[in-house]
């Protein structure tokens, strides 16, 4: 009796597992097919690399999920920054503002030169004089103040804004120096923005 009850819920599970896979799978052809090329937003863009794919679960977006994996990811990811090649990680904060404030870019109306904003005030409140932020990511109000500029708060923090799955594999914040979408410049400004003790960050 045991050994055939068993056997009937091994199999309902199997059949729950089949379905909830026709059903990812479904609705992935529909999500696809939902999208069509235009402009500079071409249809790479639906391709998943291994920490997207890792990501895209409410489990492992949650924290949860396998452990070693998201060790692997953020390992992977680390790897992947680059620092600054001429070894300056600082510009101007005031063009950090700018790039911080700005959110136009990769869309398909805007041309492939178009210069990309971080669009930082979408997620941090920064500048306490801005009253617009989202709450997504932390406050970054004093974050050079707190802080310090030390070595392995420099490197980190360009680490961070250049790949943040490096620090935490299904980070909201977008791998701004991996997939390109901001230069080293525009980084470097954005470096002072949070580090400079003159910028409105640390006062």
């Amino acid at each position: 009796m045991k050994k055939q009850l068993f056997t009937v819920i091994m199999a309902s599970a199997g059949m729950l597992f089949s379905g909830m896979v026709v059903a990812a799978d479904k609705f992935e052809a529909a999500h696809n097919a939902s999208f069509q090329a235009k402009g500079i937003a071409s249809l790479d863009r639906l391709n998943q690399d291994e920490t997207q794919k890792f990501c895209s679960t409410p489990e492992t977006f949650s924290g949860k999920g396998d452990a070693k994996m998201r060790a692997k990811i953020e390992k992977q990811n680390l790897a992947m920054v680059k620092l600054p090649s001429n070894g300056n990680y600082f510009g101007s904060w005031k063009e950090g503002e700018k790039i911080a404030q700005s959110g136009r870019g990769v869309t398909w109306s805007d041309k492939a030169d178009s210069e990309i904003g971080g669009g930082c005030y979408n997620c941090h409140q920064i500048d306490k004089k801005e009253i617009s932020y989202g709450s997504i990511g932390p406050s970054l109000l004093n974050y050079g103040k707190i802080r310090g500029n030390g070595k392995e708060v420099i490197e980190y923090t360009w680490g961070k804004i250049y790949n943040s799955k490096a620090y935490n594999a299904c980070s909201n914040m977008p791998r701004f120096g991996h997939m390109h979408l901001l230069t080293e410049d525009q980084i470097r400004h954005i470096m002072s923005l949070l580090l400079d003790p003159n910028s409105p960050v640390n006062q």
